[in-house]
This record gives C-alpha cells, structure tokens and sequence, in this order.
C-alpha cells in the first residue's frame, strides 16, 4: 500500500447506517429470545 493511497475508511452516512444495523440485529436477536422464553414457560 502506498503511502498516497486514500484512507480505506466508508463515507460518515455509511458508518452512521452499518451501526445502526448493528444495533437493530441485536435488538432483534434480545426480542427473539424473550419470546421463546415467553413461549417456553407456558
């Protein structure tokens, strides 16, 4: 890699919106498991 090469990093918008899929997919995995324990105890 040169040293003129530019940062390898995604734009601002990008990054904002891969977190915020991150933190979806983890909400949804917690839900997920609450309603298996919901339905596990009846």
């Amino acid at each position: 890699m040169l040293w003129s090469d530019p940062e390898d990093e995604p734009p601002k918008d990008l990054r904002e919106a891969q977190d915020m899929l991150r933190r979806l997919g983890f909400l949804m995995a917690l839900a997920t498991m609450l309603v298996m324990l919901v339905i596990g105890l009846r």
